[in-house]
């Protein structure tokens, strides 16, 4: 009769009683060695339990630790979408300045659904963590309740939430929407469409579509040249509705070219992007429709500049995605420290890189 051999059970982990027996002492002596009270403690003590702790190769739950201290050093960050590369570039800088000030992030991804968002702020609650950055999509005042004022401190980047009062780090969208309009209109460009996401409840996108329709609008009063700006809503999540937005745009363009009198870039339709996810969709469309030359007939800006952007020639206002991550951190480590300052905006500027899509 065959038996299957049994596993051996694996290594029992060291504990804190382990450890005082094996030096000698009492539990609080240990408990003091590892909250760094060496005062109280001779060179002798000090020097077994060093040794007790390296022969049992000890590893002292930190977790428990900073409970029972009231801190463990962890903070939330929620992300609306972690395929947006302005995402991935924000982390990049969270991580970073996590690493300088000590800090542990949880990376609560959200997926573009609300419920999720609401799923993911209760449970870092649960865990306790000692802040919250939140980069979400359609989170509510409600659900931000138990953060923020009066809670768990809470630092937003992009966007605002109505109702909730907090710092806010993130680009400055009314100043880099302006710059790119005023590129375009400067570069000859007349008919200039402003394609962005549903904007009504992200604070982001409201800021920019109002800023490109402010910027057309001042140049008009200007009386320089007939101008025309447009706002056209490109929901990637609605295929019927992209695709009935996408006509729209192609009868636009077709249109443009027809005028054949017209020369120069006034001749050309420029598309603004309010951001990369939007662009990349926008590129993909007017290659697979006009061909490789598409750019000539279409001048393409985007705020955010991907990898591709640069490959393709697109023109963009790239974000300080790096610094808007390390900041956050920063905001929400003086706010878990103690400040007490009224809430604070540090809106940070778009750098304007030009390429072929907008010239001549």
């Amino acid at each position: 009769m065959s038996t299957t051999p049994t596993r051996p059970a694996a290594p029992r982990r060291a504990t804190i009683t382990d450890v005082a027996r094996e030096a000698g002492t009492g539990k609080t002596s240990i408990s003091r060695y590892l909250n760094g009270e060496m005062s109280v403690l001779s060179p002798e003590l000090r020097a077994r339990i060093e040794a007790a702790i390296e022969r049992l190769d000890y590893q002292p739950n930190q977790m428990a630790r900073g409970l029972k201290r009231g801190r463990n050093r962890l903070i939330g960050m929620l992300l609306a979408d972690l395929t947006n590369p302005y995402t991935v570039e924000v982390l990049q800088g969270v991580e970073a300045a996590c690493h300088a000030l000590g800090l542990m992030p949880l990376i609560c991804h959200a997926a573009n659904e609300v419920e999720m968002e609401r799923r993911y702020l209760q449970l870092l609650t649960t865990y306790r963590v000692e802040g919250v950055i939140v980069n979400a999509l359609g989170v509510r005042e409600e659900t931000l309740r138990p953060v923020g004022g009066g809670g768990i401190p809470a630092v937003l980047v992009d966007r605002s939430v109505e109702g909730l009062v907090a710092d806010i780090v993130g680009l400055d969208n009314r100043a880099a929407a302006e710059l790119g309009t005023r590129h375009l209109l400067d570069g000859g460009f007349r008919d200039i469409w402003f394609v962005v996401q549903p904007f009504e409840q992200v604070s982001s996108r409201r800021l920019r579509e109002a800023a490109f329709r402010e910027a057309m609008t001042a140049y008009e009063a200007t009386g320089a040249h007939a101008a025309h700006g447009h706002t056209l809503v490109l929901d990637l999540a609605d295929a019927q509705q992209t695709d009935q937005s996408l006509a729209a745009l192609d009868r636009a363009i077709d249109a443009s070219s027809a005028r054949a009198s017209t020369v120069g870039n006034a001749a050309r339709v420029a598309v603004f992007a309010a951001n990369a996810p939007v662009a990349l969709r926008l590129a993909l469309h007017l290659k697979a429709r006009y061909g490789a030359g598409w750019q000539a007939r279409v001048a393409l800006l985007s705020i955010d500049d991907p990898d591709w952007a640069e490959l393709t020639g697109v023109t963009t206002i790239r974000q300080p995605t790096y610094d808007i991550g390390y900041r956050a951190v920063e905001f929400l480590h003086e706010r878990i420290e103690g400040a007490q300052t009224g809430a604070r905006d540090c809106l940070l500027p778009g750098e304007l890189i030009v390429r072929a899509s907008t010239s001549g």
